[in-house]
């Protein structure tokens, strides 16, 4: 491929996709947009909430959705010092603004 091909252009109609590449590996894993709406729709959540609403996810597998969530700024971790101790997750301003851009997306799945 030339450098020609893999330039981004957003001539036109056609969109740039390249700043896509980032957000789509994230959102793509398996339960990470579910997670996003779960936290979205209860504001703040504690771990076990986001297991028994979700249902069939896997301790690891949120646990490794969290942190990737967390990692790219959509998810908030707070924890707090309290015996025993309570960990609260929320979603930052990206996250709310994925949540609000996903809800379309999510409604025309459920229509399917």
């Amino acid at each position: 491929m030339s450098n020609e091909t893999n330039k981004c252009h957003a001539e036109g109609e056609d969109v740039c996709l390249c700043p896509l590449e980032g957000i789509i590996t994230i959102i793509s894993k398996k339960w990470a947009l579910q997670i996003i709406a779960e936290i979205g729709n209860h504001e703040k959540l504690r771990f076990g909430e986001i297991m028994q609403n979700l249902g069939k996810i896997s301790p690891k597998a949120l646990t490794d959705r969290l942190k990737e969530l967390e990692a790219a700024g959509l998810v908030k971790r707070e924890v707090f010092a309290e015996i025993p101790p309570r960990v609260e997750y929320t979603l930052t301003q990206d996250g709310l603004e994925l949540r609000r851009l996903i809800i379309p997306l999510m409604n025309w799945a459920r229509s399917k």
